[in-house]
């Protein structure tokens, strides 16, 4: 199917895009991969006036290592992700849920920045972003702004980005040294996207847990973290019990839509388990 006419923009500045976004809020959207917009576009799910490219804008590109966060640039690619050696040491769970994200093509076409403010309720990496506490810049007509990534995701396919507003970085902090991290979901046969996917990373202290974090991804609404079972884990021995009662304490404080025979709730229930567990199994 083809696309309904619309007016193509390449922009080469983060104010470009600004100032074209305010002339038509409603009828524009940005272009990063396409991967998701596009077949909307093209399916008429989804009417454009005009098409914003950001591919070419120098201040969306790249990834910089300091001493305490790495710095994602919004159009940087799954590929690139993968491959930077500064995600790898400073955000591995960063690298594990882009690593399985789609197929080739999509990894390489796909970014960061496109698949955060898409907000598919069933996307890899905001697991990952959730659990390592990520902070998001954000561009607009009255200036930068920073907001937690907590906070950013509102319901499916809806964040809390004004009109007019771009996303230009995430903001990662370096994970603890001696963070044990893992990614861990259940793909849709067919679309590879996560059934439910889990990101977790712990550190242990002569086997108790000083600090832990746990994000889930694809079985409710939106993302979110398990800050109940975080807060129970801490100061606890690392035992098969504990993690169980954890993966409970995860599936009890969630209210899943349409999960009347508890599906839901039971491979919530597993999959945190078997992520935890795995964690367990690294030392």
């Amino acid at each position: 199917m083809f696309t309904t006419p619309f007016d193509y923009r390449n922009a080469h500045s983060v104010q470009d895009v600004i100032e074209w976004l305010q002339e038509d809020p409603d009828n524009t959207k940005i272009l990063a991969g396409g991967h998701s917009l596009l077949p909307l576009m093209k399916l008429r799910l989804s009417t454009v006036s005009h098409l914003i490219d950001i591919g070419q804008i120098p201040e969306l590109q790249g990834i910089v290592l300091s001493d305490n966060e790495l710095r994602i640039g919004a159009f940087t690619r799954y590929v690139q992700l993968v491959r930077d050696p500064s995600v790898a040491l400073a955000a591995p769970l960063v690298a594990e849920a882009a690593r399985v994200i789609g197929d080739l093509q999509v990894r390489n076409r796909g970014t960061i920045g496109g698949s955060l403010c898409h907000a598919d309720p069933a996307a890899d990496l905001p697991a990952a972003l959730l659990a390592l506490g990520a902070e998001l810049e954000i561009a607009g007509p009255a200036g930068k702004r920073r907001e937690d990534i907590d906070s950013f995701f509102l319901a499916p396919f809806i964040t809390t980005l004004a009109p007019g507003e771009v996303l230009t970085a995430i903001r990662i902090p370096r994970i603890a040294q001696g963070a044990r991290s893992i990614y861990l979901k259940r793909p849709h046969l067919a679309s590879g996207y996560p059934i439910i996917g889990v990101a977790a990373w712990v550190v242990l202290r002569d086997a108790q847990v000083d600090s832990c974090r746990i994000a889930i991804t694809g079985i409710g609404s939106v993302p979110f973290r398990a800050f109940s079972a975080e807060q129970m884990l801490v100061g606890q021995t690392f035992t098969r019990d504990v993690i169980l009662r954890a993966a409970e304490q995860v599936a009890s404080d969630q209210s899943f839509d349409d999960d009347d025979d508890g599906y839901k709730a039971n491979l919530c229930r597993v999959y945190v388990t078997r992520a935890l567990a795995a964690l367990g199994n690294q030392g």
